[in-house]
């Protein structure tokens, strides 16, 4: 059973009858978990047994960023905004940064979870609504000093880091979800300020999501849609070879590409590896429809996505790093 470009939502706690032979389409490559799809640890194994059992080896992934997005929270440590870690830089506490993204990923790997689609590299503080604290900084140094430690500890526990949302969606005030952003920089700008963590990961990060936002100045295109800023700007000029993924085409920042099927292939043209649809059935069905026909290969670079390491929540458990992160946690977070 082949690995298609596609990445799917579920509705409940496990598979309906549609949703198992759904996931048994050729086209979709993987699935991502939502709030509402876990009660408890023991039900979200018993999830992930159910999906792999149709297609072993579909990518399983979730947002997971700690703060305001985390979707996996009773069982699961809580974590931190970015904000609060990326305010440990330069003190006696940074390392835990990179502990904090070793005990998220390794969280998630004992749920035989492949990735979070983080962290986010976006820069701010307090312009716009949804990334405020999701940001580790306002300032593009330190946020990639503190990115560059939390991908570090994700990457010793075997996950691949997916940085978001390129080139930066914390220039714009409006939010994606909602509508399409449009920011007036030009391109000198943002590789002054925004594009730094992109730039200066670029090597390290597995993966990378573009935002739904047009910048004017420099393309007509959104960036999940542009050949410009995915090809030319991100694969040529800052030379990533991870996976592209694009941001949900569900959102109404994407609706600029007018229905499903043109999104799904304006974006596969423009340069992403693989495609969200989530939160409409009807937008995954036209989008399998419109996949029959397209002519998509597995890149090999997909692999890196796939969690390396095997660990159970048993043995996390008595992980003395596991302990002693989670300590800490518990004390930062009431302080």
């Amino acid at each position: 059973m082949s690995q298609g470009p596609l990445i799917i939502d579920l509705d409940g706690f496990s598979l309906t009858s549609s949703e198992k032979y759904l996931l048994k389409s050729r086209h979709i490559g993987g699935v991502i978990f939502f709030s509402r799809n876990f009660k408890n640890i023991n039900q979200l194994l018993s999830l992930v047994f159910e999906i792999r059992k149709i297609k072993p080896d579909i990518l399983i992934c979730v947002d997971q960023e700690g703060g305001r997005v985390q979707r996996l929270k009773n069982g699961f440590s809580q974590l931190p905004s970015m904000k609060i870690l990326g305010d440990l830089l330069d003190t006696s506490s940074e390392n835990f940064i990179k502990d904090c993204g070793w005990l998220m990923a390794s969280e998630l790997i004992a749920c035989d979870i492949d990735f979070s689609f983080a962290p986010v590299l976006d820069l701010d503080i307090d312009k716009c609504v949804v990334i405020a604290d999701r940001s580790f900084s306002q300032y593009p140094i330190l946020a990639t000093r503190a990115a560059k430690l939390f991908i570090d500890g994700m990457k010793e526990a075997g996950m691949g880091a997916t940085g978001k949302h390129f080139p930066g969606h914390g220039g714009v005030v409006n939010d994606s979800h909602h509508m399409t952003p449009r920011d007036d920089r030009n391109i000198e700008n943002l590789y002054e300020h925004d594009l730094i963590p992109f730039k200066e990961l670029a090597g390290t990060l597995d993966a990378i999501m573009p935002a739904h936002i047009i910048y004017p100045e420099i393309d007509q295109d959104a960036v999940c849609f542009s050949k410009f800023w995915l090809t030319q700007v991100l694969r040529k000029d800052l030379k990533f070879d991870g996976v592209i993924f694009s941001d949900d085409l569900s959102m109404k920042g994407a609706d600029i590409a007018g229905d499903y099927k043109n999104k799904a292939k304006s974006a596969l043209d423009a340069g992403c590896d693989m495609i969200l649809v989530c939160n409409n059935r009807e937008g995954v069905i036209e989008v399998i429809g419109f996949l029959e026909s397209y002519n998509w290969t597995p890149p090999l670079r997909l692999s890196k996505m796939n969690h390396r390491n095997k660990i159970s929540w048993k043995e996390l458990a008595c992980d003395n790093r596991w302990k002693s992160t989670k300590a800490f946690l518990a004390t930062l977070l009431t302080s």
